[in-house]
């Protein structure tokens, strides 16, 4: 009762937070929702659009009935397509803040199966992406360019829209640009991360076939030359950061025997790392080196060795990020050894989810691709179990 006297909706937020934290669901849905209003009704349609979608999902998850929950996310998805209009219309586009929008009425149109806007809107917001990328590249900005143009390509190949080679093509050539001009700066991990890029279009080009490997192989060389520059500087956390990078980029490029040279190397290199960092009580780094250890495990076949510092990663600091990470290093393992295009296309929209922080839906893909792989189930058990799932 006590609650009906609260009508700032920051206050009936925060409390119908604390009230679902305590397990109080239909109290907590019940303000959830007047929060939403309450912002909707102080025209603050971003706070509004966001409470409404979760409102959405709790009801969906606890009543597995989506009639109930598609008002409160079609509302959600129609606010957020105002944001978008209105965002759009401004001189400067903050891109950060228009993919959450596209991104997050796109998951409420899967989440409520409408197959019809799902499209609409996917081929609308591709278009959008594809002209922004005209824009910044008119303008002389290769950095928006290049986020414009893969939000373009993920959205075309979502959609299962052939324009995504057309948009491949153009990213082949920014990233190769880039490329170039980090080279002429000694900038070897620059130019490593943009060699990777260009190999990632050219496959969706030409296939999994000698110039991506070519070019997978050379980003993998200027990963190490970026990392024998950070080690030559003390920097061991960061040398075996860039390591495990070429690790992988050895293994894409079908140079096994380097990949597991510089696996072996660098597993014993991040043991030493990680108990500096746990004697430091830096228990977040430490967290993240074990998930590198697990990484670096992983690219050298130790699948079954990998669970253990994965474990003791969640332990020291959770994350669905670090989740996700280790569903990634498995299917990039996994369509290494098979040459595998279909888990390499998932797995590069999940490594988009994870650049632009939907870190959930990152996990949910790389888990369904997963799910797929008969070859891992035993591997996928063990996963879970790390990870206090049964």
């Amino acid at each position: 009762m006590c609650a009906e006297v609260y009508n700032d909706p920051a206050e009936l937020e925060e409390i119908a937070l604390k009230k679902l934290k305590e397990g109080h669901l239909k109290d907590g849905l019940k303000l959830l929702l007047r929060a939403a209003k309450g912002y909707e009704d102080f025209g603050e349609n971003e706070r509004a659009a966001k409470l409404y979608m979760n409102f959405g999902k709790i009801l969906l998850k606890r009543t597995g009935d989506l009639n109930k929950s598609r008002p409160s996310l079609l509302k959600s998805a129609y606010l957020y397509l105002d944001l978008i209009d209105r965002l759009i219309s401004r001189v400067e586009i903050d891109q950060d803040v228009l993919d959450e929008y596209c991104l997050n009425v796109l998951e409420i149109f899967l989440t409520l199966n409408d197959e019809k806007n799902l499209q609409k809107y996917g081929s609308q917001f591709a278009a959008l992406y594809e002209d922004l990328g005209e824009t910044f590249m008119g303008a002389g900005d290769l950095r928006e360019a290049i986020k414009a143009y893969e939000s373009a390509f993920v959205y075309f190949k979502l959609l299962g829209d052939e324009r995504y080679k057309k948009i491949a093509e153009k990213l082949v050539s920014v990233y190769g640009e880039r490329a170039e001009e980090k080279l002429t700066k000694k900038d070897y991990e620059g130019a490593a991360e943009a060699f990777e890029r260009v190999a990632v279009y050219t496959r969706y080009l030409f296939g999994y076939d000698s110039h991506y490997m070519e070019m997978m192989d050379t980003a993998a060389r200027n990963f190490e030359s970026a990392s024998k520059l950070a080690y030559s500087e003390g920097d061991l956390s960061k040398t075996t950061t860039l390591l495990v990078r070429a690790e992988y980029a050895y293994l894409l490029a079908g140079n096994f025997k380097r990949a597991k040279l510089i696996g072996v190397n660098t597993a014993r290199m991040l043991n030493q790392v990680i108990r500096t960092f746990m004697g430091e009580k830096d228990f977040k780094k430490a967290s993240e080196k074990l998930i590198e250890l697990s990484e670096a495990l992983i690219g050298i076949g130790k699948i079954e060795d990998f669970v253990e510092p994965y474990k003791k990663a969640l332990e020291t600091f959770s994350s669905i990020k670090y989740r996700a990470r280790v569903r990634i290093a498995l299917l990039k393992y996994l369509a290494a050894s098979e040459k595998d295009e279909y888990l390499l296309d998932g797995m590069d929209i999940a490594e988009y989810y994870l650049r632009r922080n939907r870190d959930y839906q990152a996990l949910e893909l790389s888990e369904s691709l997963l799910e797929k792989s008969q070859k891992i189930d035993r591997i996928r058990k063990a996963l879970h179990g790390a990870e206090g799932v049964y």
